[in-house]
């Protein structure tokens, strides 16, 4: 190093640098003897020939690398790592330091590699993506541009309609005027006919006195009377004749300009007829323009609504997530492949959640061999009352579905109603005793709040914590109850089976106040298709099947799902009946006048039921109709509908009553 390496930098004509020391350090203070940060100046010695060599071989290596093809990055930087290896090489003091920031480095770009490495398929994934979504986004241009074509031609169709009635409006006006132009000149010459006979008549009549005159004056004789006598009766004659002429006259003066009836009353009719004839076709023109403003409307909408899918689609593309795959679950969840098909039939991906929650949360229900105590508390139900460990039994689904099978059994059989948490509990000691009831408690509530996709498990738990009386599922099994007994009498040969046509006769007639849809609905849930023919049988019994774990039919459950519908719709009209906000007080009258609006046909009893349970009054203690009493009781209608909830209500009867004939 002595020998090849000399101080540097140094002054030279054609390059200095600055020494890189900390002014007024005690290095800087030796080279520059003693002086003064404010008084120093620049100083420098000349190039050492070591850098003179080294800034050569790496300009010749570079050379070399930029005339090779394959000029990387990566070879690029190899020049530079050498021309580092030989300042660790021979600063020996250095070394270790040296060599630890070369070996940082080289890690750094190791894992900058190991990234960029990774990154590649995701850039091929990331263009594959790419181009999906433009030939998505292309086919929706192409099927836009199709609409608004198609939009185009109609438009252009509805102009031309309307270019057509105007020329019948217009065709209709010249023929009104030709006609009423028609109509002044029969008038004016039924007119001038009519005084050219009146004047006829008035010269014949002259003539005719004249004549009767003559004939008097030539044979006085002829009639034996007195000739003064005669003469006297002939002045009066003309007198009233004269009288006779000037009433004529006034008759003609004042209805000289009358148009006979008939003609009025033709002409009337032909006026008429063009009248509504006019009106006619301004309706129809009102009513064609009215259709080209919805359309233009409907085009303007429709853009609109393009250019937000649009950008929906961007901002999905921007922040979407690929789609789950769940076959991956086949092999997860008990069961194998045909049993998690069996549970993703029909479900979407909220709900297959659920299913592999309810299968997680399963297995890990079976680890457990104790629950915790929840203790005495007011906040816990009292069949759950208890403190210390608990024994979990570890049931089967199926266990569990039969034990509450026979829950509901014994309750529909119970004659006194007690609490339903006090009745499960008492079941529960008579069937395992005192000293397990507890434990079965326990293992049976986990179990139920667990499984949500199970029919009664579901109804079970809302049932036992109060979030729905128990009426509701007496009331739901009554029903089916009675739509089998319907179809059993039906069907006289007791082979089970129905046709299509008897089965939507039946469906009417126990559930008469269901619009026609919902009767298709529950005809597909059974079976039916639009395209099939009513004369198609069905097996009505295998409706009402249930399998091990309590899954009911798609027709009990479309009952079901409707019935939430029907109880949910009755509830927002009586809502929008009250017309009040949900944190406002609704008093007792507002409520029983509003149920009786929607629901004419309900009876005084179950109208108190309802008032009773959103009032939480017993029945015996509601205050007469009427009465000053009733205005004092008020609750919040959001708590009302909620408390109605929980309750079977539902309607029973038309909303608008039918006129008795």
């Amino acid at each position: 190093i002595s020998g090849n390496l000399s101080p540097w930098p140094t002054y030279t004509t054609s390059q200095t640098i600055l020494q890189n020391v900390k002014p007024c350090s005690d290095d800087h203070r030796k080279r520059t003897r003693g002086t003064c940060c404010l008084g120093r100046r620049p100083f420098g010695i000349g190039k050492p020939r070591y850098l003179e060599q080294l800034e050569n071989y790496l300009r010749k290596e570079l050379l070399l690398v930029e005339l090779s093809k394959d000029s990387t990055q990566e070879l690029k930087l190899q020049p530079y790592r050498e021309i580092f290896e030989f300042f660790i090489e021979d600063f020996k003091t250095y070394k270790p330091l040296l060599s630890s920031i070369k070996n940082a480095y080289e890690v750094m770009l190791a894992h900058q590699r190991e990234r960029i490495r990774a990154l590649e398929p995701l850039k091929a994934k990331l263009v594959t993506v790419n181009e999906d979504c433009n030939e998505r986004i292309l086919a929706m241009r192409a099927e836009e541009r199709h609409e608004i074509s198609m939009l185009k031609k109609e438009k252009m169709k509805l102009l031309k309609l309307i270019d057509k009635k105007n020329e019948e409006k217009i065709s209709l006006q010249s023929e009104v005027s030709k006609l009423r132009k028609s109509l002044a000149e029969e008038y004016l010459h039924y007119l001038s006919e009519r005084d050219a006979r009146k004047i006829l008549i008035a010269d014949l009549n002259e003539l005719r006195y004249q004549r009767e005159d003559m004939s008097l004056a030539q044979s006085p004789g002829i009639w034996g009377e007195d000739p003064v006598k005669l003469t006297l009766a002939l002045k009066m004659t003309r007198q009233d004749l004269t009288r006779t002429q000037m009433e004529l006259n006034t008759m003609k003066a004042n209805f000289g300009d009358v148009v006979p009836r008939r003609d009025f009353e033709m002409q009337e009719k032909t006026n008429k007829d063009l009248q509504e004839q006019l009106d006619s076709l301004r309706a129809d023109y009102e009513e064609v323009r009215k259709e080209h403003e919805m359309l233009l409307q409907l085009h303007m909408s429709t853009l609109k609504e393009r250019d937000q899918f649009f950008s929906e689609l961007q901002e999905i593309q921007r922040t979407s997530t690929p789609r789950p795959d769940w076959t991956k679950c086949e092999d997860v969840v008990a069961g194998g492949p045909e049993r998690w098909q069996m549970l993703a039939e029909g479900r979407n991906s909220d709900q297959l959640v659920d299913v592999l929650l309810e299968e997680i949360g399963e297995g890990l229900l079976r680890e457990k061999d104790f629950f915790p105590g929840l203790g005495y508390g007011e906040s816990v139900p009292s069949f759950l009352q208890f403190e210390g460990p608990v024994e979990n039994k570890k049931p089967t689904k199926k266990d569990v579905v039969n034990l509450l099978k026979d829950a509901w059994k014994e309750r529909l059989a119970e004659e006194k109603k007690e609490k339903f948490q006090d009745f499960f509990f008492n079941f529960l000691e008579r069937r395992f005793g005192p000293s397990d009831a507890i434990a079965w408690a326990y293992t049976i509530f986990e179990n139920i709040k667990l499984f949500h996709s199970s029919e009664i498990m579901s109804q079970f738990y809302a049932v036992l914590m109060g979030k729905r009386s128990d009426s509701v599922y007496v009331n739901q099994k009554e029903t089916i109850a009675q739509l089998l007994k319907e179809m059993t009498n039906t069907d006289s040969q007791n082979e089970g089976i129905l046709t299509m046509e008897q089965f939507s006769t039946i469906l009417k007639s126990v559930f008469p106040l269901k619009k026609e849809e919902k009767i298709l609905e529950l005809m597909e849930a059974g079976g039916w298709h639009s395209s099939s023919n009513n004369a198609d049988f069905l097996n009505y019994r295998a409706l009402f099947l249930e399998d091990e774990e309590g899954r009911s039919e798609p027709f009990v459950q479309k009952l079901w799902e409707q019935y939430v519908e029907e109880k949910n719709e009755y509830l927002q009209e009586l809502k929008q009946e009250l017309g009040i906000e949900l944190y406002s007080d609704v008093t007792l009258p507002q409520l029983r006048g509003a149920l009786m609006s929607i629901d004419p046909s309900l009876d005084k009893q179950t109208l108190n039921t309802y008032i009773s349970q959103a009032f939480q009054l017993p029945v015996s203690e509601l205050p007469e109709e009427g009465g000053e009493k009733e205005e004092g009781i008020v609750v919040w209608l959001q708590t009302a509908l909620e408390r109605l909830q929980v309750i079977d209500i539902r309607r029973r009867g038309p909303r608008e009553q039918e006129p008795a004939s």
